[in-house]
């Protein structure tokens, strides 16, 4: 299912075409290297004064960290997210080695979630990031020091029909069009005339 961006200027089919479905296909696999290769955009991305405060765990269907990781989705990401071929669990860390913070890992973070989204995009791989987990559950699962901020799970695989879901609810979210805010609503000051 295609549901384009409709922007206001043309955009790079990779962005106007990314959105976040919860369909997936719960057979088809993605190959280690089509997982490195979105690893390698995320290890690519923006980092202020290079700090690359991000860590990454991978998860393959079928291998230990999946189930450690899907055991603990929340809500309605427990019923669909579990049916994708692998997960990316993000993470900042929020201070350097001498204790002191890192104020923009989070935004680091993101940009490196940002870009594993538009490689896997272009590898024909569907992305969608969840929020909705247990962050106690899954610092315990792996240890992680008190300074590792779980910032989001990269729930990635190839796009199924929306009638898979097998949910009334999540088939209607699957089919609702995209929404944005126009540019009027959040550009404070300088919006160009388009």
């Amino acid at each position: 299912m295609l549901k384009p961006a409709d922007s206001s200027v043309t955009l790079s089919p990779l962005i106007a075409n990314r959105w976040s479905p919860r369909s997936f296909d719960g057979v088809a696999e993605i190959s280690d290297l089509d997982i490195a290769a979105i690893l390698e955009a995320g290890r690519w991305s923006p980092s202020t004064n290079n700090q690359q405060p991000w860590r990454f765990i991978v998860a393959k269907r079928g291998d230990s960290h999946f189930e450690n990781l899907a055991k603990h989705f929340a809500g309605f990401n427990a019923t669909w997210a579990p049916t994708a071929s692998a997960f990316i669990l993000v993470v900042a860390v929020m201070t350097n080695e001498d204790g002191t913070a890192r104020p923009f890992a989070l935004y680091d973070a993101g940009l490196a979630s940002a870009f594993m989204t538009v490689e896997a995009n272009h590898l024909g791989i569907a992305v969608h990031p969840i929020a909705g987990f247990d962050r106690e559950k899954v610092k315990a699962e792996y240890s992680l020091p008190d300074n590792f901020s779980q910032t989001a799970i990269l729930v990635l695989g190839k796009q199924a029909p929306a009638a898979e879901l097998h949910n009334a609810a999540l088939v209607e979210r699957e089919k609702a069009p995209r929404v944005r805010l126009p540019l009027t609503d959040i550009v404070i000051a300088g919006l160009p005339a388009a």
